[in-house]
């Protein structure tokens, strides 16, 4: 039964239909991809085209010289999900050496130190290439015609320029002349372009023009991407020192080998079981398996345990993740990871007996299967008064200010077709405030090596050809062989958090799509954040005000450092789903910031 019954409210219906779902955290992203479906494009074809129109409509959330992972399965094979791995690695000079010589103790937040490999655009075309339909020119049609004829700049766009805009003006021209016209902060609506970028889509068509077949077409594309122009103009213009988040000035490392050495491709899936459903998620490279061990923890309790709306579940939620928190700054990294511990049941009924009435301020990871305590100490930075400036300069991914003012982070789409392909992927990095603009290009590079420690006994120390721990975590759910749910959120530290409050609500609690995503949310700072300056807050616990007093005061009550962030603030999720025996799709996306979208039929 139902732990809850779901709310009669809804901020929008969660739509329903038998032809083809998506979702996003843009509205012209959803209707792009709805738009190919409606044109006999599949959804791997749909989810290309509104990936790269969110490079220029969501520039402060993400960008081509970004990073994403995906996870998806075909109608040809829906037993077999695959995660589409397009994290980058650390360049080859990227050395602990290196940084610390330039006087660092942590990998900047902002700046071409910070950048790992840009994996995104070829993860994409990788998917066209061996799972899409379409023409290469016919899919990136949507993001070229946005970034030549413009599109109205959302307000949070144009606030997170007006936040940085010194930091362009005084030491990063580039991006002030491109992201700040007539040099001023642009005005929320008002038409924002980018055409080197629309040149650069243009030129990756070109470079397949000779090509005989629709994949050669894509592979060419991908080899100028990685090999050519695109490359080139990167290594070329990081070489010079510019201004880096941490009040230095330092060239970047990469070059057209480690741009060009780089592959993305397809990767098995973790999997647990909860319930009878398949879970899936990308390995412990990311943060996706700390979602699993909090559901094998939590899997053991009463339904009354695992509602999000009432007092003792969303303390004994808190406590799980908590627990995978801590689990995941200890043990995950690029490298081999025993998940098969981590996962087991003996290892969770461990970390169950753990969770009391009252909320814990420690820090908790697990003991390996020989029962060692763990060989790495995570530094454990106190949040300082420097939390909300560092906020305000768009350091980091700083999703959730302490006013609750949610700045968002990163993008991301779910898309379902009429032959039952299903996609969920969380595209991220290359922020608009990450690094310089390439003039040339059109956009900077990421900063997702700020994830990595300068600590060669870290699991994810930063080395040369490693994959930092990335938190760009998407979910894909089956059931009986076939997949049935797919959804994300963005978020930073929060994704895996918020996404667990959507299963929890659908699964266990009986509600439909909208009615989760509009649920209140709530998640714990009570970790390693994964961010520059990577501060954690003892037993920290952001709530939505709609949570309610008595529950919000009954979790103070159990100890949790409660921070209000407001009514509507937390998540930024969406889903689709499928029934496999009916054919019957619905979708939902998130209301908060009147910015996600579904549409379908």
């Amino acid at each position: 039964m139902p732990f809850t019954p779901p709310a009669a409210f809804t901020t929008r219906p969660t739509l329903e239909g038998r032809f083809g779902m998506a979702a996003s955290t843009h509205w012209l992203a959803t209707a792009a991809s709805q738009a190919v479906l409606e044109r006999g494009g599949n959804a791997f074809d749909a989810a290309v085209a509104g990936a790269f129109l969110l490079h220029v409509v969501e520039p402060h959330l993400n960008g081509p010289g970004g990073d994403m992972t995906g996870i998806f399965a075909t109608a040809e094979e829906p037993s077999r999900p695959q995660v589409m791995m397009g994290q980058g690695p650390a360049p080859a000079a990227a050395t602990i050496e290196h940084y610390r010589s330039e006087g660092l103790d942590m990998v900047p937040g902002a700046g071409a130190l910070a950048a790992a490999v840009p994996g995104a655009v070829d993860a994409w075309l990788g998917l066209l290439e061996h799972h899409g339909t379409w023409e290469l020119a016919d899919v990136l049609d949507f993001a070229i015609d946005y970034a030549d004829n413009g599109h109205p700049i959302l307000a949070r766009a144009a606030g997170t320029i007006e936040k940085v805009s010194e930091l362009f003006t005084e030491h990063w021209p580039s991006s002030a002349a491109h992201w700040m016209p007539e040099g001023r902060v642009p005005v929320a609506g008002e038409p924002m372009f980018n055409r080197p970028y629309a040149d650069v889509l243009r030129r990756l068509i070109d470079a397949g023009e000779a090509a005989d077949t629709r994949a050669d077409r894509v592979r060419a594309a991908r080899r100028e991407w990685k090999s050519g122009f695109v490359a080139e103009a990167i290594a070329d213009f990081i070489a010079t020192a510019h201004r880096h988040s941490t009040g230095g000035d330092h060239a970047g490392v990469m070059t057209l080998e480690d741009i060009s050495g780089f592959e993305a491709g397809f990767e098995d899936p973790v999997t647990i079981d909860f319930r009878g459903y398949s879970i899936a998620k990308i390995g412990a490279w990311g943060q996706g398996p700390v979602l699993l061990q909090a559901l094998k923890i939590l899997e053991g309790f009463d339904d009354e345990r695992l509602d999000p709306s009432t007092e003792i579940g969303a303390h004994t939620i808190l406590e799980a993740l908590k627990l995978a928190m801590a689990d995941r700054d200890t043990y995950y990294g690029d490298e081999d990871v025993d998940l098969d511990w981590l996962l087991s049941d003996d290892y969770a009924a461990t970390r169950r007996k753990l969770i009391t009435e009252v909320a814990s301020v420690e820090f908790r990871p697990g003991a390996d299967r020989r029962g060692a305590p763990p060989p790495f100490t995570t530094p454990l930075i106190p949040e300082g008064a420097d939390k909300e400036e560092l906020s305000r300069a768009g350091i980091g991914e700083p999703t959730v200010q302490k006013n609750g003012v949610n700045n968002g982070d990163t993008c991301h789409l779910d898309v379902v077709d009429r032959w039952g392909n299903m996609i969920s992927a969380t595209p991220s990095g290359g922020w608009l405030q990450s690094s310089p603009t390439v003039p040339e290009l059109g956009f900077g590079l990421g900063t997702r090596l700020q994830m990595t420690w300068l600590d060669e006994a870290s699991p994810s120390a930063l080395r040369p050809g490693r994959r930092p721990r990335t938190t760009l975590t998407p979910t894909l759910i089956s059931q009986n062989g076939q997949p049935i749910i797919a959804l994300g959120s963005p978020g930073g530290d929060q994704q895996e958090q918020w996404q667990l409050l959507l299963i929890l609500r659908l699964l266990v609690g009986g509600y439909r799509a909208q009615e989760a995503i509009d649920a209140p949310a709530l998640h714990t700072t009570s970790l390693a954040g994964s961010f520059w300056p990577r501060t954690w807050v003892p037993g920290g616990a952001v709530v939505e005000d709609r949570l309610g007093e008595d529950v919000i005061n009954g979790l103070i009550a159990r100890g949790h450092v409660v921070t209000r962030a407001g009514d509507w603030e937390l998540g930024r999720l969406s889903c689709v789903t499928r029934d496999p025996a009916t054919g019957r799709l619905s979708a939902g996306a998130n209301p908060r910031g009147a910015q996600g979208y579904a549409a379908g039929r």
